[in-house]
Parts: structure tokens; sequence; C-alpha cells
């Protein structure tokens, strides 16, 4: 059990100092990887931005996720789901254009209109607060890749083992504090697991890392 984020984050920069990471930069997931990133980024001694993705929902349920799209068009579809609902390639092209808009216009608000980093050769850690079915991670993660990254982790306080093994299809490596069976949602292992504003989340991003 986490205490909040601060403390998830805590805890998942000493797992990564314990194993040597170092990063270039971290990536945030908002809004609630923003609490979690600044402690690891603050630790490792990097920068922290945001690399944002949006989950894409089922026609007639938006909040069953079919996948989800990143900024730059990335996207990553649930297969299973798609054979389901008998989704259409117009709903998806349309869908994957909304929602790339939606995680472009996310990133201007926290970046005031800048463009998201280079990573290209960089080494970098994308860092959210827990995932559960991994939509938006594996969204974010594809970004990360296709712009070049020379490695990329994700680490994350809490997710599924089976998530994590899916995840480690999409990066080099895979960090968690906890992976338990038994897992029902990511707010489940906090105690303080309280929505964060755009205000708040953006706050964590103007704070300069410490200094050597």
């Amino acid at each position: 059990m986490f205490a909040d984020r601060k403390d998830a984050g805590r805890r998942l920069a000493d797992l990564l100092d314990e194993r040597g990471e170092t990063a270039d930069v971290v990536l945030a997931i908002p809004r609630g990887g923003l609490p979690v990133g600044r402690e690891v980024a603050d630790r490792l001694r990097a920068p922290l931005d945001v690399v944002v993705a949006k989950k894409v929902g089922a026609p007639g349920n938006p909040e069953l996720a079919l996948g989800a799209v990143a900024g730059d068009g990335s996207a990553w579809w649930n297969e299973d789901l798609l054979s389901y609902f008998d989704v259409t390639d117009e709903y998806l092209d349309r869908e994957r254009e909304r929602n790339a808009e939606a995680a472009r216009e996310k990133v201007k608000l926290y970046r005031h209109g800048d463009p998201l980093p280079d990573v290209e050769g960089k080494r970098v850690i994308v860092v959210d607060d827990g995932v559960a079915t991994g939509a938006t991670a594996r969204a974010c993660l594809r970004q990360v890749v296709a712009a070049g990254a020379e490695r990329v982790v994700l680490a994350i306080p809490v997710a599924p083992p089976s998530t994590v093994v899916e995840l480690e299809d999409e990066c080099d490596e895979v960090v968690t504090v906890q992976a338990p069976e038994a897992f029902g949602a990511v707010g489940v292992f906090y105690r303080d697991f309280s929505q964060v504003s755009d205000e708040e989340a953006a706050d964590y991003l103007e704070r300069e890392e410490p200094e050597e």
C-alpha cells in the first residue's frame, strides 16, 4: 500500500536507483504520473517532461478502452475488443485522428505550446502511477520508441503481472514496485488516490530538479 503518489514515486525511485538505472529525461504520463515522475526525476537528477496519449472508447461504451492514441498518431488497439464490437476502419481512423489531436492539445497545455523534447539517442524513463490494461502506456511507449530513443524503460509503482509481461514487448524493460496477482484497480493500492488537476500536474513540471 502506498500512502500517496509521492510515496509511490519515492519507492519507485529507490528501486530504479538500486538497479542502476539512469535517464537523460523522465517522461510522465499525465495527470497521475506527474507526482510520481517528479520524485523519480529528482532522484535521478534528470529533467521531467510529459508524454501524452488518449484512450479510445468503444462505440456506445466510451469507458471501455478499445486502445489508445498518442500525439504523433502512435496507437495500440485491443484486437479482441475490435473483433467483438466489429469496429470499422473508418471508426478507427476517425478516432485515431481525433484522439491524436486531443493528445497534442494536452501537450500544449502542459508545455505552454512548446513541442515535446527530442529523445532521439537518449535514455528515457516513462512513468505513470500504475497500469491496469496498459492501453495508454503502450501508446506512449510506441511514441517514444518511434522518436528514436536509445533505451526506453517503463517505471510504474503497481501493475498486474500479465500486463507487465505484455508491456515488456513495448520497451527495453519494465520496472515495477509491486505486481500482485490479485489486482482490482490501481487506486486500491493507494491510501490517497485523489484526482490530480491539470493545474497541479503542470506545477510538477515547473519545479526544477535539485542541483548537484
